[in-house]
């Protein structure tokens, strides 16, 4: 199950239906994958707060994912949750040319394959979990996060 919470309405005054964007991006991210995932759509002092708490960085960033942790004998599986600033990712869709809609796909999937055990610690896990993004992201047809426009 994917469940999407807006907190902020700057993400729904700037994408129309949000939350099926998200939920389109966290299911392609999952393929076939099961379990349980909360995307919080929030705004920057959220997320510097949660920043600041869990990982002693005090200042916003773009996506923050939080595994769940292992609860027997339930039937679902939480994987756990990622929570977005709005302003932060505002600003750097606006600053790479892109659309706000598709920035914030590639950051769910960024964030979701995270959940999965994704991580991007050393060169080589850096460009798996790239590799695996845009192949998600060609599939729901969103140009490579990771080209940089030729004019820039």
């Amino acid at each position: 199950m994917i469940e999407v919470e807006v907190e902020t309405d700057a993400w729904t005054d700037a994408i129309d239906d949000v939350a099926a964007v998200v939920e389109r991006a966290a299911a392609a991210a999952m393929d076939g994958e099961t379990g349980d995932v909360v995307v919080l759509l929030s705004d920057n002092a959220t997320v510097q707060a949660l920043n600041a708490r869990f990982r002693d960085k005090d200042r916003p960033t773009n996506v923050l994912s939080f595994p769940a942790a292992a609860m027997p004998g339930q039937d679902t599986v939480p994987l756990g949750d990622i929570v977005l600033a709005y302003g932060v990712c505002a600003a750097e869709a606006a600053a790479q040319g892109k659309r706000l809609a598709d920035h914030l796909t590639h950051l769910v999937v960024h964030g979701l394959l995270h959940l999965l055990g994704r991580d991007h610690e050393d060169e080589a896990e850096a460009e798996a979990m790239e590799a695996e993004e845009r192949a998600i992201l060609a599939r729901l047809g969103v140009a490579d996060p990771y080209t940089l426009p030729h004019d820039a």
